[in-house]
């Protein structure tokens, strides 16, 4: 426990911030995905016919994009509830949508290998070219992709 506390004091203070928020959110998100319909869970998205154009990123929003996931797959590792990637996608839009930086978030299925009659399902985030959480997309085709503009 030490251990991590250390790891903590060792981050920027705006590591530590971004850490603390996506620790929250992650815990609203998962908690949100267990009480709440996926269609209110949504709602506040545009759903998007197909992948489309994603808006270029200036330098900084693409630094603070890449910060952010940084910070998810930090928190996710540590919280005592599960942050698989859906939780993990809806966190990311959420901080970053606050920060007005646009991006998507798809929802993919595929076959599981090992079990051929279920399905495993991934989401994963993107702002401009860069994705920001749920890496290994390429197995995945992707239902449905969502997106946020700036606020």
């Amino acid at each position: 426990m030490i251990r991590k506390f250390r790891k903590f004091t060792k981050l920027s203070s705006r590591e530590q911030a971004l850490f603390v928020e996506a620790y929250y959110m992650l815990g609203v998100m998962r908690a949100a995905i267990l009480k709440v319909s996926f269609k209110r869970l949504t709602r506040s998205l545009k759903l998007q016919a197909e992948k489309g154009e994603l808006e270029p990123l200036t330098e900084e929003q693409k630094q603070t994009a890449l910060e952010i996931g940084r910070a998810i797959k930090r928190a996710a590792a540590y919280t005592p509830w599960e942050s698989a990637c859906l939780a993990q996608s809806l966190t990311a839009q959420r901080m970053l949508q606050k920060r007005s930086i646009p991006g998507v978030f798809y929802l993919g299925a595929t076959k599981d290998s090992e079990r051929p009659e279920t399905i495993k399902a991934h989401a994963w985030s993107q702002c401009g070219d860069q994705i920001i959480t749920g890496g290994g997309k390429e197995d995945f085709a992707v239902l449905s992709v969502f997106g946020w503009e700036k606020k």
